[in-house]
């Protein structure tokens, strides 16, 4: 066959590579979704170890390969890549599927380590797996083509750079969120003694930090509930839990430990990882314990206080006037009394905690101990008042830490 001059110089064998596509911002935007959506039960994976190997395994493998996948996109991105990396992401978000809303995962809530200082980091990390997902299956649908003309590039860029700067956010926050227990449940730094499993509702151990006064002998326990609208905050007086709240209870824990207190702080259940009225049954089973293993902590068992903020000061008012464990005093501070208010950030701690029974307001308090009602909360004088007709001594307005101490103090050496 003659062959024609210049034609086999201008000859090209098909290539066996897939031809590459753009790095645009579909494409990196989606990276950094599935890097998120893939760190935030990686860095919950220690956490998990410690509870079920098994569990820990499952996500930590999926996160690796979906990892890895991200690897290969931005590395090579090509069709093919990008269709493994949509493949990577849709089966940790399935993940995700069967053990949250499927809730197939019988053992424990694997997700509950992920979720002990924003209550719904794995809904985030999720949410990251859908937008990874779309932005790959947008990317392999695409071909090779020339770049597009500058002005084309630049507009896109601007478009999409939001939800970038949205998406690395998002990540990184969740990421440190899942990642608080990483340690393990070692003491918090600002506080002095240790720290001890308190209770294991679903299989999952939660903590509580006890810091203890100079003083020796059995002293009095003064049980901290930490703020954050039951979905974010954690027991630590520093890190990721306190910055998420602006709680004052590294102050307010000072002082009471300068007055005589073991003050014994404790993580509960987040909404929406857990429902109503898990961190009410987990307040209550901080109370038990103390009274369980009082000898062992050198506390006083007829001396046991609460005090919360935010709340967790309507997690404590709740823990005085059903009287369902035995305390001398509550101090509920910037503490809603009542759930259920026209409110919008009373509509949606209601959706949290469903139901008059996470109003204090709605139990008749005949028999609660003594309570300081302290720096406003949505309907807290008329909470005070409904306190005082049932007979229970009340003391409202705003209060100091140093005041706080003292009005706890004052109650757990009354007899």
């Amino acid at each position: 066959m003659k062959v024609v001059d210049g034609q086999r110089r201008g000859y090209r064998a098909p290539s066996a590579d897939p031809p590459p596509l753009r790095r645009g911002p579909v494409l990196v935007t989606a990276a950094f979704a599935a890097l998120g959506g893939a760190l935030i039960p990686a860095a919950a994976v220690p956490a998990l170890w410690r509870v079920w190997q098994l569990y820990a395994m499952e996500f930590g493998a999926v996160a690796l390969v979906e990892l890895g996948a991200v690897v290969a996109v931005l590395g090579r991105p090509t069709r093919r890549t990008a269709r493994f990396a949509a493949l990577a992401a849709t089966a940790a978000l399935g993940l995700w599927v069967l053990s949250r809303p499927l809730d197939l995962f019988t053992r424990l809530d694997p997700w509950q380590p992920a979720d002990t200082v924003v209550g719904f980091t794995d809904y985030v990390a999720a949410g990251l797996q859908v937008v990874a997902v779309t932005g790959f299956l947008v990317v392999a649908r695409r071909r090779a083509h020339p770049w597009p003309p500058a002005v084309r590039r630049v507009a896109a860029w601007i478009v999409l750079f939001p939800v970038l700067l949205l998406v690395l956010a998002v990540g990184a926050a969740g990421t440190v969120a899942a990642g608080d227990g990483i340690r393990g449940t070692g003491a918090s730094a600002l506080l002095d003694g240790g720290t001890v499993e308190y209770c294991r509702p679903g299989g999952v151990p939660l903590a509580m930090d006890l810091a203890r006064p100079g003083a020796p002998g059995p002293s009095p326990v003064a049980l901290f509930l930490h703020g954050g609208g039951l979905i974010v905050g954690n027991r630590k007086a520093g890190g990721a839990g306190e910055l998420v709240t602006g709680s004052r209870s590294g102050p307010l824990r000072a002082e009471l430990t300068a007055h005589g207190f073991t003050v014994a702080s404790i993580d509960y259940r987040l909404a929406p990882a857990a429902p109503w009225p898990s961190p009410l049954d987990d307040a209550r089973c901080a109370v038990r314990f103390l009274v369980a293993h009082a000898a062992a902590l050198d506390v006083d068992p007829a001396r046991i206080t609460v005090a919360g903020t935010g709340a967790g000061g309507t997690l404590a008012a709740l823990l005085g006037v059903t009287g369902t464990v035995p305390l001398k005093a509550v101090a509920a501070l910037s503490a809603p009394a009542d759930l259920a208010g026209p409110d919008l950030p009373s509509r949606v701690r209601a959706f949290l905690a469903p139901g008059r029974s996470a109003s204090p307001l709605a139990y008749p308090a005949a028999g609660a101990p003594p309570f300081l009602v302290g720096n406003g909360g949505a309907k807290s004088a008329e909470f005070a008042a409904h306190l005082r007709v049932a007979g229970v001594p009340v003391t409202e307005g705003p209060v100091p830490d140093r005041a706080v101490a003292e009005f706890l103090a004052r109650e757990a050496d009354r007899h």
